[in-house]
């Protein structure tokens, strides 16, 4: 009988090392897929906002030294775009800040507001959006006696170009008040007093209003 058994019944041994193995090649390929689909992390179709792409442009201008300005002009800073924000830069304007009245000076700065960038400016990234018809006068009978009157409502002006406007004026220490200053415009509307904020020079586009307030 236990001849009949060792020669009739089949052997299990081998068949149960072939199983052995093949569990063995399926867990290394499925191991296998898991590191090339992405070395352990998982993929997923949802889109994911990193953030605005670092920006190439310098966003500053070679320095011009210290040379004093020609007589009869100053040195005034102004806000131009770049890289979606505001960002400064130097010019010279022909009037003299001791003899001239605030309506002179917000005159001589819009001017180089509207002016189109110089060479070096426009390869350092620099623009401007201010409209060259725009005109600034002073107070009308009745306004604080700083008010800045433009030939446009400023909330009618592109976002922008009046955040250029007003941090521009209110940084000037001819015309600014504690970074802010009162505009109006040709309207019967009041005066409001606009703010040069960190968020206005950040993200100009994204303040229309740029934080004004009625004055009473």
């Amino acid at each position: 009988m236990r001849s009949e058994r060792a020669h009739g019944a089949p052997s299990r041994g081998p068949a149960r090392r072939g199983h052995r193995r093949a569990a063995v090649v399926l867990a290394a390929v499925v191991a296998g897929a898991a590191l090339a689909g992405g070395c352990g992390i998982r993929s997923t179709s949802v889109p994911v906002d990193a953030g605005a792409a670092p920006s190439r442009m310098p966003c500053r201008t070679a320095s011009a030294g210290t040379t004093a300005p020609p007589p009869e002009s100053v040195s005034v800073r102004i806000y131009l775009v770049c890289a979606s924000q505001l960002v400064t830069v130097n010019r010279t304007v022909g009037l003299d800040p001791s003899r001239s009245g605030r309506v002179v000076v917000a005159q001589a700065l819009l001017g180089e507001l509207q002016q189109e960038p110089s060479a070096g400016e426009r390869r350092a990234g620099f623009s401007t959006v201010v409209p060259a018809g725009l005109r600034v006068s002073g107070p009308r009978q009745g306004d604080p006696e700083d008010t800045l009157r433009l030939g446009e409502q400023p909330e009618d002006l592109p976002a922008e170009a009046l955040a250029q406007v007003v941090c521009s004026y209110a940084e000037s220490d001819a015309l600014g008040a504690g970074g802010a200053v009162l505009l109006g415009g040709p309207g019967d509307y009041a005066p409001r007093g606009y703010l040069c904020t960190t968020e206005t020079k950040n993200r100009p586009g994204d303040v229309p209003t740029l934080g004004a307030v009625e004055l009473s």
